[in-house]
């Protein structure tokens, strides 16, 4: 299969693999050559790859994106993504970004309950 990861700007990476494996919103996931076409949406995380020159195990951190596998190709588009690293700095980065998405979660939470407080109140003046 050939596995290619689309950055906003540029190619990451473009390469023969023999298998994928990566975390989608609903839980992780592998893919072979014979696997049916499927797509799915990513979650912050590790995707791994099997490059068919070799046996060893190549990882590459991935933010949200998108994941398309049809016939030998698949294709992954993500925002940020960082390939050339050792696996404990790209662990380190996941779990960064998951901690910015919780942030942004709860940023999000006090808005919306704002906003809620705000509407009940202007209702109630009604």
């Amino acid at each position: 299969m050939k596995l290619r990861i689309f950055l906003p700007t540029r190619i990451l990476l473009e390469t023969e693999v023999v298998s994928v494996t990566a975390t989608a919103l609903n839980g992780s996931f592998g893919l072979r050559p014979n696997h049916i076409d499927f797509v799915t949406v990513l979650a912050p995380g590790l995707l791994s790859y099997l490059p068919a020159e070799n046996d060893e195990e190549k990882f590459v951190a991935v933010d949200r994106g998108v994941l398309i596998k049809q016939g030998q190709e698949v294709r992954v588009s993500v925002r940020n993504a960082v390939s050339d690293a050792p696996l404990t700095e790209l662990v380190e980065m996941v779990e960064e970004r998951f901690a910015e998405l919780d942030e942004q979660e709860r940023q999000v939470k006090t808005a919306v309950a704002r906003l809620e407080a705000d509407f009940l109140r202007r209702f109630m003046q009604v």
